[in-house]
């Protein structure tokens, strides 16, 4: 087989990260408004504090707006009277991010402060970061400089994002398209150790896995029988959501890639990842050396933050998140 336009695509997403990545700066509003920081990562903390629950969905969003049309922050747009529903209103987003109001107060208060300043897309990428320092001691630095994409279509979101029951393969390609290595998308899918699932996104794997398996084999059967309990049979389990890793739910940490290994992984694109040999030596590696796979994790976030990012004059600096200017 020809691997010759998936290599041209994947070396284009190389260079356009590499590219990006050179446009963004750490400090990038210390002169134009000096305590943007301070204001995303105080009103992130309040926020997570109150529910814990929010530094997943605000993670979630950031991935989300990134993989489609870039960290533009298309993600946060409404949508409105005569267009197209907005990404946030696909079937895949909603109702399954939450931290829109979060964002949104943060804007208001960066308003007040700095006019026209500082972007939606920036925002988002500082509370991604801070959301991940609150919950799970992950610090690192936000290159930024981002300008907010004024375009957010919701049917491109499940063209861009992967699916719950993709494969290990499927995911490297989804990924690689991003221009993100196979070791970071393992990294990544450590943000399952926290946030939830809804039980429609899984329940295959207990009721109906194949024409001749009702149960898939993959998964542990005590852990099995627990999410039946939380999640009946079809049609009923529309609405019910399970913790994504249940030893440290509310808990940024390894714990997801161990959970792989014992074969408790929730999602089936996340057991993939150990039974698959081209990803199975990462996951116990990031299981064994969690201060190890915490600093990837950082690297990780900031690479994926650069993907196809506005800068310059593309795009604008909106006054409300959720419209164009």
């Amino acid at each position: 087989m020809d691997n010759t336009p998936w290599l041209l695509q994947m070396v284009s997403a190389l260079v356009l990260i590499s590219l990006a990545s050179a446009s963004l700066e750490v400090g990038f509003y210390r002169s134009t408004c000096p305590s943007a920081e301070a204001i995303v990562k105080s009103t992130v903390e309040k926020a997570i504090s109150a529910n814990p629950g929010i530094a997943a969905g605000i993670i979630r969003m950031h991935f989300h707006d990134c993989f489609v049309r870039g960290c533009d922050g298309s993600v946060l747009l409404a949508s409105t009277p005569g267009n197209p529903p907005a990404e946030r209103d696909n079937f895949v987003n909603n109702p399954s991010l939450r931290g829109f109001e979060v964002i949104d107060e943060v804007k208001t208060q960066l308003e007040a402060a700095c006019p026209n300043t500082v972007s939606c897309a920036d925002i988002l990428a500082f509370a991604a970061r801070d959301s991940a320092s609150k919950v799970g001691g992950i610090n690192y630095d936000v290159p930024s400089g981002r300008r907010d994409g004024r375009v957010s279509i919701g049917d491109e979101v499940p063209q861009n994002l992967p699916g719950p029951g993709f494969s290990a393969d499927q995911l490297i390609d989804n990924f690689g398209r991003k221009g993100l290595s196979v070791d970071e998308m393992v990294t990544l899918s450590g943000a399952h150790s926290i946030g939830v699932a809804n039980c429609g996104t899984f329940s295959n794997r207990l009721y109906t896995f194949s024409d001749t398996v009702r149960q898939d084999p993959s998964l542990d059967p005590s852990y099995a029988e627990t999410l039946k309990n939380q999640c009946p049979p079809p049609p009923t389990v529309t609405g019910t959501t399970v913790s994504l890793e249940p030893s440290t739910p509310i808990r940024l940490d390894s714990k997801y890639y161990e959970g792989l290994i014992n074969h408790r992984g929730l999602l089936t694109s996340d057991q993939t990842l150990f039974s698959t040999q081209s990803t199975k030596a990462i996951v116990e590696s990031n299981a064994y050396n969690g201060a190890s796979w915490a600093e990837k994790f950082a690297l990780a976030m900031v690479r994926m933050g650069s993907i196809q990012v506005l800068t310059g004059y593309d795009g604008e600096i909106r006054k409300q998140c959720s419209f164009v200017n």
